[in-house]
């Protein structure tokens, strides 16, 4: 072999030894092991217990976000402002509500057996769903396409005091155009058989709830969420103390004030008709106590 040849395969053996040590010394000095605490973790892993996710999913329509509704502890109140994220979610369910007329979404809201309820409402839950639905109203959403739940579970995801998102929403189709059943004929006959009759002091215009007048107005609302133009008129009554004129006009801002009190529970206010009949109805003797104060009242009837 010529002494060219041997130079040559000196140089191919050196670069073979050569990269030989370089994988079984260099290469194990500088690859390790993934460090747990520095390797990356997906987002949404990161912040699932930071959150509840604001979610309208069913019959075509699907949206999600991280953000979501907040209430208080203990209270029923939205908290405001709600962010943009959820905000177009409800911009896109009134577009898609108004498209389509038949659909229809409960609102179940939620609260924990640990709160307390101080509204007028049967439970704290029922009392979140209602003002959910009243917001939705607010951005232009259409009353009768909501039904509203309540229910007490054992907890809720909450940061500090704040309840996030203690709110689901459960897309049922509904057939607006359909004619008075037999449950809503009844319904209609309960209502007004024993009508809705609340009770003002001399020349105020407040009250406080029974849990009685509580179930009458949530009759009252679902029975208008569901039959077809029905609607409420409320009657404002008064004692016949001072001259009937002044008795007029303050049994109508008695039967006003019920109905901004109707609206303000969710009930559309051109399904509400008011007048007025001051003095004329009285039901108790107007020269007790007692029976002037009986006679302070609005009646609200399903027409």
């Amino acid at each position: 072999m010529s002494k060219k040849a041997f130079y040559l395969l000196g140089i191919a053996l050196t670069i073979i030894l050569g990269t030989i040590l370089y994988i079984k010394l260099c290469c194990n000095c500088v690859v390790t092991e993934p460090n747990a605490d520095t390797e990356k973790v997906p987002p949404t892993a990161i912040k699932s217990d930071n959150f509840v996710p604001f979610v309208l999913s069913g019959s075509g329509f699907e949206y999600q976000t991280n953000d979501n509704l907040k209430f208080l502890k203990n209270n029923s109140d939205l908290i405001q402002p709600v962010s943009d994220s959820v905000t177009i979610g409800i911009e896109n369910l009134n577009t898609f509500l108004a498209s389509n007329p038949k659909q229809k979404v409960t609102i179940t809201g939620y609260a924990a057996s640990d709160e307390t309820n101080t509204t007028k409402f049967e439970n704290l839950g029922l009392a979140r769903a209602n003002n959910v639905k009243i917001y939705f109203v607010s951005k232009g959403l259409t009353a009768s396409q909501f039904d509203t739940k309540g229910k007490i579970i054992n907890s809720w995801k909450t940061s500090a005091d704040t309840l996030l998102g203690p709110v689901e929403y459960k897309f049922e189709a509904s057939d607006t155009t359909s004619s008075i059943t037999d449950e809503w004929s009844a319904l209609k006959d309960k209502i007004n058989a024993d009508p809705l009759t609340l009770h003002f002091n001399t020349n105020k215009s407040s009250f406080n709830l029974s849990s009685d007048e509580k179930q009458k107005i949530s009759d009252i609302s679902k029975y208008l969420e569901n039959v077809k133009d029905a609607s409420v008129l409320i009657v404002g009554h008064s004692d016949n103390v001072g001259n009937k004129e002044a008795n007029i006009i303050l049994a109508q801002k008695r039967a006003d004030f019920s109905k901004n009190y109707l609206i303000k529970n969710g009930i559309e206010a051109s399904k509400i008709a008011t007048e007025s009949k001051g003095p004329d109805e009285p039901i108790g003797d107007n020269t007790t106590a007692e029976g002037k104060a009986s006679n302070r009242r609005t009646v609200i009837t399903i027409k």
